[in-house]
């Protein structure tokens, strides 16, 4: 009995455990906005790695949009569905519902803490049209690498933007060429790009229709 119990209690400790969790995130993530009089890099360094863990159990249990959504809101990102034309930003109103019901369309990453060990949550989004990369301490390029390395991905982003994320150099952003359906990439302020004209030729040959706007210094 206490057994049964138990095992039908699990989803709503389940629940309680991840809003709990969100709700922390969030916070933390106002915290890194404060001056700071010492280096705490790695303490941060540390609790980004935390929230970018990949959980492989909550992708097959709630499926690949809503799992990859609590990692994006966890690192202070949005998301945007289908149908929809309000970004989600709160973890802990995300909706509920059938596990096919809400597909990622949209993701602005602006100031979030993604970095690489989580992009594996977006292995399984199928409706990704627009993602938006903007100072983002962690993105570097083995992130970009990782975005045209995906198979769905390749087939859905109509769209990209990067703005300010300083690890970013051309060998990411080439990376980007297996984007087949790629149609629009804006490229500004990116300290570690020395060379764009190497950008223009490689996307002039493999993506011949992207209209590709620089803002590169």
């Amino acid at each position: 009995m206490r057994g049964t119990l138990a095992r039908s209690l699990l989803p709503f400790v389940r629940r309680y455990q991840m809003m709990l969790f969100g709700k922390i995130s969030w916070q933390f993530c106002g915290l890194k906005k404060l001056p700071w009089s010492y280096d705490s890099r790695s303490f941060w360094g540390w609790l980004n790695a935390v929230f970018n863990k990949v959980d492989y159990e909550r992708i097959r249990d709630v499926g690949p949009d809503r799992a990859a959504s609590e990692w994006l809101l966890r690192c202070g990102a949005m998301v945007r569905y289908h149908g929809q034309e309000r970004w989600q930003k709160d973890y802990n109103n995300l909706p509920t519902g059938p596990l096919d019901k809400y597909k990622i369309q949209a993701i602005d990453a602006t100031n979030s803490c993604i970095m690489n060990i989580g992009f594996d949550h977006m292995e399984g989004l199928q409706h990704v049209e627009k993602i938006k990369l903007c100072k983002c301490h962690y993105i570097e390029d083995t992130c970009l690498e990782r975005l045209g390395q995906l198979e769905n991905l390749q087939k859905s982003i109509l769209e990209m933007e990067i703005i300010s994320c300083g690890n970013v150099t051309e060998k990411g952003i080439i990376a980007l060429h297996h984007l087949r359906n790629l149609k629009y990439l804006l490229l500004s302020d990116l300290p570690g790009v020395r060379e764009k004209e190497k950008i223009v030729q490689a996307f002039q040959i493999s993506l011949p229709s992207l209209k590709l706007k620089l803002d590169l210094k």
